[in-house]
């Protein structure tokens, strides 16, 4: 990073610090003296079980009033394997607001009774209009007639789907504000992007909602694991119909009429045309589960409808962390407009977020654009700006069982990591022979990806005896950012499946029409963008026969980008009014914050060491349970070294290398690496190459195919690995273009060795590169370590084998039960033990010094 792009990054730490210092202040002061006071009451609702039952449920819930009553009220829901706790933080904010508030646990969830309906119209939907009946008995929450109080719902996720299904039900809803939720559940568990012919596609994210789609199995499973507790094990806190349609789900692979139907009367698609409410929709632009084209099709039944409504798509969603404070700001704005009737109009519209650019010289910040109106909605068909595709037909192939498999995300780990950290943006994998790309030009100016991009592809059977030509096909369509550099983004972690069926026996063609994952991307000028059609994804549920395709471009297959204009919106920041005081603390506190970051930097980076491969200073770690398997251990490796790290099985050798890599964190003490500090993602990492605990490789693909998918892995440019040269020095010749299954152990490490060889490390660090090696190829691998040291690198090895170490290694540290034993070359180390040529064979030297320095009980 450069010094000037260090400063400007300190500058804008200093200012976001002193507005988020005056922000925490001003909210110290408001909870301290101005915040209106909320009272709490926690109160059990019986509601009916269900049609042509006798028993009931009992709902647990929570009351929060205001301190000014009657009010209206506000109905808050909560999202799937939550509770009325999950919401407590929303709830108190619109009481304060002056709502009467009224947040539950829904059935099977929380303290509630029943089981879990997938807000069943006969269950959940029902439960929220008995809540509704409820609230309009209470003398404290305003009626705009009997039995009609005037009240709002909100909600996320399955909270906010019930939001819609309400106020499609109950014409007593006076406004609502549903975020990050379906419009149908069938689509959105079972998406099919695919159709025969060209799509007018008016708004900018409209799906294809094509029928017989492909199981989001992961996505599904991760909820039926979660909240799958009870008696009764996996359906203990489902419904039997829902549970039963999950079980078949994950076990065909499809969709049969039944689930379709019961995921169907799930669906706002069904009744939303119905809301006349005001209705203020969210959605995010990282979200995997319930995409924009969800929301998409909800805005336009909303319109359909006559509804007065607003949407806006946020930089988060399931994949990328739930509405922040500011969005809820706008919630609390919606129903102080339209249920108090207070406050400034909202207005109508739409708002998208456009993410930052970062890593250039001119980075942009993250901005918010409104536009007056959602596209389409007008009578005038969104703007798309077409773009030529250019690439030869390309077979494909999907190995047997679906493994192994593409990985674009990681469904369901934003509850459990930081927002954001589940999307997988720059690190998306396809597999070589599994996937055709299809790539535009360098663009010669920027564009806005504005929702789902569409492009004409055709698909045919491959004609091979085994297995047979398939009779449909089940691909992944992506859309990637391609940098100059090479460097790969997949936006969004965005995937497009398609099932495409059936296919013709004989290999011609079939041409679809494919509607890309909707997704906000600014792609700069030079950049270009790739349309990779993948057989397999991680995340869904694959057909377990083998099958091969031919991929082509349409001869109109041109790819579609939907560019929706409008103006910047204000930044909603915060108006502080601060004493003296407040100013200077927050200034303290930012320049602390930068004191700090500048010394933690000086001391992460030595200059004075920055030619030295690597330092390890007082290195210790101890697990618990009193195991201590690194000691206090301290040496050096210089330029130029192929330096031995040898120590018998259990010397802890393998924990100081994981402790190099980032992969374990000492207990005590440091290492270094050209005078930077280590820690778990150091930037210094990439110039080590590694090899620990064993190669791993996928046996179906060649040699040579593995090293570049593992490289593409790294997010890196093509053109830095060096893959040609890594594979001269490992001298595995045409053996790089067979199977790796059919590689003997020998070939098989050193595939391994030229892969931690890969980007030219400067310092190439292995772990028993010669396990299971016969002596003709431990000799081999001898010349490769020696070879590639000889060109100007530094290698450290780690091996119990004296020997092998006494003739591949210039120098030693000796360790025994996680101390240092000596350090030093060959020759000193030998020396000091007293051993001579004259009473010991020359290659048992080291071993005899091994010996006597250690003790006879090191290889006892």
């Amino acid at each position: 990073m450069s010094r000037t792009i260090r400063r400007r990054l300190l500058v804008v730490l200093v200012i976001t610090t002193v507005i988020a210092a005056a922000g925490v202040m001003l909210a110290i002061r408001a909870a301290a003296s101005d915040a209106p006071a909320v009272a709490t009451e926690n109160v059990t609702i019986d509601v009916p079980e269900g049609p042509g039952s006798a028993g009931q449920v009992h709902l647990d819930a929570t009351v929060y009033r205001p301190a000014v009553t009657p009010a209206p009220a506000v109905l808050v829901a909560h999202g799937f394997g939550g509770s009325k706790n999950s919401v407590s933080t929303e709830a108190t904010a619109l009481a304060r607001r002056g709502f009467v508030v009224l947040a539950w646990s829904a059935r099977g969830f929380g303290a509630s009774t029943g089981q879990i309906g997938l807000d069943s119209p006969d269950y959940e939907v029902a439960d929220a209009r008995a809540l509704v009946d409820w609230l309009a008995k209470r003398p404290d929450v305003v009626r705009d007639g009997p039995g009609d109080p005037r009240v709002g719902v909100t909600g996320a996720s399955y909270g906010g789907a019930l939001a819609l299904l309400l106020a499609g039900t109950d014409r007593r809803v006076d406004a609502l504000a549903p975020e990050i939720t379906w419009n149908d559940l069938s689509q959105a568990l079972f998406p099919n992007t695919a159709s025969p012919m060209p799509i007018p596609a008016t708004t900018p994210a409209a799906g294809a909602f094509a029928p017989d789609g492909v199981f989001k199995r992961d996505w599904a499973g991760y909820f039926f694991g979660a909240s799958a507790s009870g008696p009764g094990g996996l359906c203990g806190r489902f419904r039997p119909e829902v549970c039963a349609a999950y079980v078949q789900a994950a076990t065909t692979g499809g969709p049969t009429p039944e689930i379709v139907q019961l995921l169907r009367r799930s669906s706002p698609a069904v009744v939303a045309g119905n809301i006349t409410a005001p209705t203020l929709l969210i959605q995010g632009e990282h979200d995997t589960l319930f995409g924009l084209d969800q929301a998409d099709a909800t805005a336009r039944q909303l319109a359909s409808a006559g509804a007065p409504f607003k949407l806006i798509w946020y930089a988060g969603g399931h994949d990328g962390g739930e509405p922040d404070a500011a969005l809820q700001e706008q919630v609390g704005a919606w129903f102080d407009y339209h249920l108090r009737r207070n406050g400034k109009d909202p207005g109508t519209g739409f708002d998208y977020q456009v993410p930052g650019i970062f890593g250039t010289r001119t980075g942009v910040a993250q901005r918010t654009v409104h536009a007056p109106i959602y596209p389409g909605l007008d009578g005038v068909p969104v703007q798309r700006r077409k773009l030529a595709v250019h690439g030869e037909p390309q077979p494909v192939v999907r190995p047997p069982g679906g493994s192994p498999a593409a990985l674009s995300s990681l469904p369901g780990l934003s509850s459990a990591l930081a927002p954001g950290a589940a999307n997988l943006d720059g690190v998306a994998m396809d597999l070589p022979g599994q996937t055709a790309t299809f790539s535009t030009d360098p663009l010669p100016d920027s564009l806005q990806i504005t929702g789902a991009p569409q492009i004409r592809l055709r698909v045919a059977a491959a004609q091979t005896n085994t297995p047979a030509p398939a009779s449909e096909a089940v691909l992944f369509v992506k859309l990637y950012d391609v940098g100059p550099d090479g460097r790969r983004t997949l936006p969004g972690a965005a995937v497009a499946p398609v099932r495409i069926g059936p296919l013709a026996a004989d290999g011609a063609p079939t041409e679809v029409t494919v509607t890309l994952a909707g997704v906000v991307r600014p792609v700069q000028a030079g950049h270009r963008l790739e349309v990779a059609v993948a057989t397999t994804d991680r995340g869904y549920a694959l057909p377990p026969q083998p099958a091969g395709y031919t991929v082509s471009l349409a001869p109109d297959g041109h790819l579609a980008v939907p560019v929706v204009p409008g103006e910047q919106a204000a930044a909603p920041l915060p108006v502080v009014q601060l004493t003296g005081l407040g100013i200077l603390t927050a200034l303290v506190l930012a320049l602390g914050i930068v004191v700090t970051l500048r010394r933690r930097h000086a001391e992460d980076a030595d200059p004075g060491m920055a030619s030295v491969p690597l330092v390890v200073s007082g290195l210790t770690k101890r697990y618990p349970g009193g195991l201590t398997a690194v000691d206090d251990l301290s040496f050096r490796v210089e330029h130029g070294q192929v330096l031995g790290l040898l120590g018998p099985n259990g010397a802890g050798k393998t924990t100081v290398l994981r402790m190099l890599m980032g992969l374990v964190m000492p207990t005590g003490g440091q290492l270094r690496v050209f005078g930077h500090r280590v820690n778990a993602g150091s930037p210094v990492l990439s110039r080590v190459g590694s090899f620990v605990e064993g190669p791993g490789f996928l046996p179906h693909l060649t040699g040579a195919a593995n090293l570049r998918l593992y490289w593409a892995a790294t997010g890196r440019p093509a053109a830095d690995a060096g893959i040609d040269e890594a594979l001269e020095i490992a001298g595995l010749g045409h053996a790089v273009h067979r199977r790796v299954g059919t590689y003997s152990q020998g070939m098989k490490q050193r595939l391994a060795i030229a892969q931690a060889m890969l980007g030219k490390p400067d310092l190439l660090v292995l772990d028993e590169p010669t396990n299971g090696l016969d002596p003709p190829q431990i000799y081999a691998m001898r010349e490769v370590l020696r070879d590639y040291a000889a060109r100007g690198a530094t290698v450290l090895v780690s091996s119990h084998l004296l020997a092998e170490v006494e003739q591949t290694c210039s120098h030693v540290v000796v360790m025994h039960r996680g101390r240092l034993v000596a350090a030093g070359s060959v020759a000193e180390i030998v020396a000091a033990a007293g051993i001579g040529v004259d009473g010991v064979a020359a290659r048992y030297q080291l071993e005899e010094a091994f010996l006597q320095l250690v003790g006879q009980e090191a290889i006892e």
